[in-house]
């Protein structure tokens, strides 16, 4: 009978620190899984998100600039 104690005990403990590991990896754990449900997916494509993370460095220079101030600045640039 102590046996089949223990291995309660036991099994109680893992399934305890298993919640507490997703508990506190959370926000971690579920980045991962995204990424391996994306990557697994035959249908999801990279392209299609909208992410601005890869913005581009030079802003649209046919827009009016309002600042004053980087004209000024730009112009300095260029005459060294």
């Amino acid at each position: 009978m102590a046996a089949i104690t223990s291995a309660i005990i036991a099994i109680a403990g893992v399934v305890l620190g298993w919640i507490a590991i997703e508990i506190a990896c959370k926000p971690c754990l579920e980045k991962g899984r995204d990424a391996i449900d994306r990557s697994l997916n035959p249908d999801y494509d990279p392209d299609d998100d909208n992410n601005d993370v890869r913005a581009p460095l030079n802003p649209d220079r046919e827009q009016p600039n309002s600042n004053a101030t980087t004209a000024a600045s730009s112009d300095a640039i260029k005459s060294v």
